[in-house]
């Protein structure tokens, strides 16, 4: 399934779709989706080669598919659009310069690292994230005065 003509079958839709509406709710939940969701499931269930996971991925992100889960956000007062212009211009370099990176590695080794930067992120954000959440709880009282 990694050929980009190929004709997909029913299941195969379902499957995409099914993806999508995970990484879309995950996106609307916890701002996750593309990276964390989208490229590991193209990877085990469509059997998609790594960088073409992620090359799918980055596509579906150039098209404004997020857009009505930002306005809920922003509706909320919780975008800061400065950040966000400031992320972009970031992305914009880092996914050149990444993705240059990525088509010169073999897939092996860029599933190592993304499984590593998972594992990472998870024990940061599970085990040593303490002031992060206390600082949320304050945020959340101040709303509420």
């Amino acid at each position: 399934m990694t050929k980009k003509n190929t004709k997909m079958d029913i299941q195969t839709v379902i499957i995409v779709i099914l993806i999508g509406v995970a990484a879309g709710m995950l996106s609307g939940l916890v701002g996750i989706g593309g990276g964390l969701v989208i490229v590991p499931a193209l990877v085990y269930f469509l059997g998609f080669s790594q960088h073409t996971a992620q090359g799918t991925s980055l596509a579906m992100i150039l098209l404004p598919v997020g857009i009505f889960a930002v306005m809920f956000y922003y509706k909320q007062g919780h975008v800061d659009l400065k950040v966000v212009w400031l992320l972009a211009v970031g992305f914009i370099i880092g996914s050149i310069a990444g993705s240059k990176v990525a088509l010169n590695l073999p897939q092996e080794t860029i599933k190592k690292m993304f499984a590593v930067l998972m594992i990472l992120i998870a024990i940061k954000m599970l085990f040593l994230d303490k002031k992060i959440k206390e600082r949320a709880a304050a945020q959340a009282t101040e709303k509420k005065l």
